[in-house]
């Protein structure tokens, strides 16, 4: 197994494995959001629950045009990503590095085999030295490493439902708080 794809829960300090992660799976939501700007802000807020952590492998699941690269655009900059954020919609991959934290932003709608995930050097930045943030991770089946986070994200109108699955404690309670707020317009 390739090392980026082990990411240790940092709550237990071991490598859960899928069936532990499944089996602790909790889901919050799911939560209206009423434009982009509300979308922002949750992305804001969950990038705040985790940037003193390291390791952490978001999967973002969504229809096009349902909002992810919004919610992880948020998430970069309140991270501290400066300049322009771009799509890796053509690139695969964009990354950042942000005070020593090595962060991927992957889009990979545009994979035509889970394969092709090889060719992108990811080997080079695994998750544990900073985060991952995948759009579309259907594409990688099995070759990206399990997620902490598992973003759900649809169109409702002219807003957008969320729901988060968290397979791992450690972020569950990080997040938890930050989502009951928001849900009660805080």
């Amino acid at each position: 197994m390739p090392a980026f794809m082990q990411n240790p829960s940092p709550a237990a300090g071991q490598i859960p494995s899928q069936t532990q992660r499944e089996s602790a799976c909790k889901t919050l939501g799911p939560l209206s959001l009423a434009d982009a700007a509300a979308t922002e802000a949750l992305g804001a807020r969950l990038a705040s629950a985790l940037c003193e952590h390291r390791g952490w492998v978001v999967f973002l699941h969504g229809d096009l045009g349902a909002g992810k690269t919004t919610l992880v655009r948020a998430w970069l900059r309140a991270l501290g990503v400066q300049g322009t954020i771009r799509s890796p919609t053509y690139t695969l991959i964009e990354p950042y590095d942000i005070d020593g934290q090595s962060l991927l932003h992957l889009d990979l709608y545009r994979l035509n085999d889970p394969d092709e995930l090889a060719q992108l050097g990811l080997a080079d930045t695994p998750p544990q030295v900073g985060g991952w943030l995948v759009e579309w991770p259907e594409r990688g089946g099995n070759l990206l490493p399990a997620p902490d986070i598992v973003v759900h994200l649809k169109i409702d109108g002219s807003g957008r439902r969320i729901s988060l699955d968290l397979p791992n404690e450690f972020y569950f309670s990080l997040i938890a708080p930050i989502f009951e707020l928001a849900q009660h317009g805080v």
